[in-house]
């Protein structure tokens, strides 16, 4: 009789702890894999979290407080765009007491007429957020000589103002100046008539 040999002790509680049987089968339970519609579901999520992230981002952007220059900008470029699209004049000027720009187009408006009594005539309102109570602006004209100063805090501030700009429908506007100023701080930023874009400064040979 043949006697078999013996197995090293703690043979079976190896392969029982591998998940194998004495004769090296493998007894554990496959183990299951993502299905394609788990997958299409996490991906889904995935998109709604990042679409969420950036909507509330663009919140957070979109109340963030702008400078009265910037509004500025924003007004004179559509003003010039609703001038160019309407082909109409667009007259564009500064409520000091509302500290917002109003965009005024001259639909059906007589040359010379005021725009806002026409009940044809559209407006638009570009307000500055939290702007200080000495916040003032006006468009001034490009001729230094016809206008009057007046010292304000020691900085001279130019008083002779025009009550508005016009844009005209070839993409031009009234040549004219933009002064900014509060608290007696002033900044001027002069506007080209053929582009409606800011005059960059020119410094003189010595």
């Amino acid at each position: 009789m043949t006697v078999g040999a013996e197995r090293p002790a703690g043979s079976f509680a190896a392969l029982a702890k591998a998940g194998r049987d004495g004769r090296g089968r493998n007894t554990r339970p496959a183990r299951a894999a993502f299905t394609l519609l788990e997958i299409l579901l996490a991906l889904a999520l995935l998109a709604l979290l990042s679409a969420a992230t950036v909507s509330i981002s663009e919140n957070l952007v979109g109340n963030t407080p702008v400078t009265p220059e910037e509004v500025f900008w924003k007004a004179l470029a559509e003003a010039r765009k609703e001038a160019l699209t309407s082909e109409q004049e667009v007259h564009l000027s500064f409520d000091p007491k509302a500290k917002a720009f109003n965009l005024v187009t001259t639909a059906g408006t007589e040359a010379g007429a005021d725009p806002s009594a026409n009940s044809n005539s559209s407006t638009q309102t570009f307000p500055v957020t939290k702007a200080s109570d000495e916040l003032a602006i006006e468009f001034l004209p490009v001729d230094k000589n016809s206008v009057s100063t007046v010292l304000i805090g020691g900085e001279l501030i130019e008083t002779q103002a025009m009550p508005y700009v016009t844009f005209y429908s070839d993409g031009t506007c009234s040549p004219f100046r933009a002064q900014f100023h509060s608290g007696g701080t002033a900044r001027i930023i002069a506007i080209d008539p053929w582009t409606c874009t800011q005059v960059l400064e020119t410094k003189e040979n010595p």
